[in-house]
């Protein structure tokens, strides 16, 4: 058997476990060393292949894919800083859980560290931030070598999705010549009807001692709540409410918790927390018992203040999988359960238990007050909070808010409200970057699932190469730009009284006309200065196909204003109320 024969016997029999075991979709960055992979996945009839010239572009691309369909999605690149440009995305999917299966392309084992071009210490160039890695063989096709090369596969597949999902890596080194024949008789092997190596996985689940064991740490308890951070499993919205709902609890919903939107129970959902927590009487009036908690840390700063002010209260932390996701230091005992069947078993219990109810009260008291000076008022020129609650008033039922970092997210919490409506929120929340935002997005709206993506000026500039796969592909997405020509969100914290540096350190204004290359990519372009135009605008890039980018210009300071003058009008009411 010659080298080209071996060469497409080894990477078919790859690729065609990987879809086996379920993989649909590949991003394809091009290069000359990783040709094999990216032949062969574009020969699979099972496989779509997206192809992104940039890497980083590639890697958010992939991980806003995977979010999206909660699947894996595999990447491919060449040798060398090709696959440096993964780390980014890597890094965020490991932080935030997302499953990817990265492929790069090497030199064969005699052209590393000699100089030879385009090479790179490749090895474990993740580090811990994928789950497994794999150097693969050099390709040969013997029988014992094609099982080999399958059952990486099939590992690879499992490994991404095992536990808590992330990024596993499998490094190939390649001899030339690279081009595979696919003309050869079963490229693909033998046929198999499932994986190589099948695995079965149950979800955890407590004991009856240990439900038993819960309830009686709880059964003293007055005043707990119910927290719900960032997590994207759909049917745990129900679950949560409905234990919520019998034990009368508040429920303090992040926007990444499934749980503001859909037709479940929201009677005890406090959507306005951040906001009520922001001053300090009012948290040392809402003294908890009890913190459960789900899912990462929520986005909110004031709920951390409250957290760690509150240190005598009981935390129960659960995660599905063994994690020790708990940034406030306080003692914490981890539940690792199932989330559903955790909230379900809890309903089941026959133990009574008796929490005041006053306390339920207290905290939609206090949530409705908020929401009241949230909503009304509407300003001559748009704010950025307006720009939001105008977004979350038109966004379609059934689709996907794919939100950036900094300002984007946080007014997301403030303003998106409970409502009926399936709104998927999604965000790069692992380790909270403003890069690769736009090619995020880009692979969620892939999946052919309506998709808005909100984020400042910044986060847009920072990627807008991205902008390149909606061209390619003819992504239906829409775009809405807050731009406050800079990093708005420094304007609240203490950097923004350095008058001499803030502007070139922080402020950062670009001076940028987006809509330039907005045009250059083929997109729909609105500018609107009112909260009613920017509704319209919205309204109708949900009737276009293909980009559309709707862009709202607002001032820094004048922002930070109006966030502080809601925030003060809130707490003056809540506590004139109260007293």
């Amino acid at each position: 058997m010659n080298h080209t024969e071996t060469l497409t016997r080894y990477t078919a029999n790859f690729v065609d476990e990987l879809s086996i075991n379920g993989l649909t979709d590949v991003v394809i960055s091009p290069g000359s060393r990783s040709t094999p992979l990216a032949l062969t996945f574009s020969e699979h009839k099972q496989i779509k292949e997206w192809i992104i010239i940039d890497e980083r572009s590639a890697a958010f691309f992939a991980l806003g894919m995977a979010k999206q369909t909660k699947r894996p999605v595999a990447l491919v690149c060449t040798s060398g800083t090709a696959a440096a440009n993964y780390f980014p995305a890597i890094v965020e999917a490991h932080y935030s859980r997302v499953p990817l299966i990265v492929l790069t392309a090497d030199r064969p084992h005699e052209l590393r560290d000699v100089g030879a071009p385009q090479a790179i210490e490749q090895l474990k160039l993740y580090g811990d931030y994928v789950k497994w890695f794999q150097e693969m063989a050099v390709p040969e096709a013997t029988p014992a070598m094609l099982r080999f090369v399958r059952s990486k596969a099939a590992r690879s597949v499992y490994m991404a999705q095992e536990g808590n999902a992330g990024p596993v890596h499998l490094n190939f080194p390649f001899r030339e010549p690279l081009n595979p024949d696919f003309s050869l008789e079963n490229i693909w092997g033998v046929e198999y009807e499932q994986s190589y190596m099948p695995a079965l996985d149950g979800k955890k689940r407590l004991e009856q001692n240990q439900l038993e064991q819960l309830i009686e740490k709880l059964k003293e308890k007055q005043n707990g709540i119910i927290v719900c951070g960032p997590q994207t499993d759909e049917i745990f919205a129900k679950a949560v409410t409905n234990l919520a709902a019998q034990w009368e609890l508040p429920v303090l919903a992040d926007p990444l918790s499934q749980v503001r939107s859909g037709q479940h129970h929201k009677d005890n959902v406090i959507e306005t927390y951040d906001a009520i927590l922001r001053n300090e009487e009012i948290r040392e009036k809402l003294k908890p018992d009890f913190i459960i908690r789900f899912g990462a840390m929520p986005v909110s700063k004031p709920y951390l203040f409250y957290v760690k002010e509150h240190i005598q209260a009981m935390q129960l932390v659960v995660e599905s999988h063994t994690g020790y996701r708990e940034p406030a230091g306080n003692a914490t005992e981890f539940i690792f359960a199932d989330p559903v069947l955790l909230c379900e078993d809890l309903i089941q219990t026959e133990t009574a238990l008796n929490f005041d109810t006053g306390w339920l009260d207290e905290w939609k008291r206090m949530n409705l007050i908020a929401k009241k000076h949230l909503l009304n008022g509407t300003e001559e020129k748009i704010t950025e909070g307006e720009a939001v609650r105008g977004l979350m008033e038109v966004i379609p039922d059934s689709s996907s808010l794919y939100t950036g970092n900094s300002m984007a997210v946080r007014d997301v919490d403030t303003f998106f409200m409970t409502t009926p409506k399936n709104i998927s929120v999604l965000a790069n929340r692992g380790a909270n970057g403003i890069d690769g935002m736009v090619s995020s997005g880009m692979g969620a709206a892939a999946s052919g699932d309506p998709v808005t993506l909100l984020l400042g000026d910044l986060s847009f500039f920072h990627d807008m190469n991205g902008l390149l796969a909606a061209k390619h592909y003819n992504l239906n997405i829409t775009i809405l730009i807050v731009n406050n020509n800079g990093g708005g969100i420094f304007s609240f914290l203490p950097q923004a009284n350095d008058q001499k540096h803030f502007e070139a350190l922080f402020g950062t204004p670009a001076d940028v006309d987006f809509k330039h290359g907005i045009m250059m990519y083929g997109g729909e372009y609105s500018l609107v200065s009112t909260e009613e135009e920017l509704k319209e605008a919205l309204f109708t890039s949900y009737q276009n196909k293909g980009l559309s980018v709707v862009e709202v210009k607002t001032d820094r300071v004048t922002n930070a204003q109006w966030h502080r003058h809601k925030w003060k009008q809130i707490e003056t009411e809540i506590l004139g109320d109260g007293n």
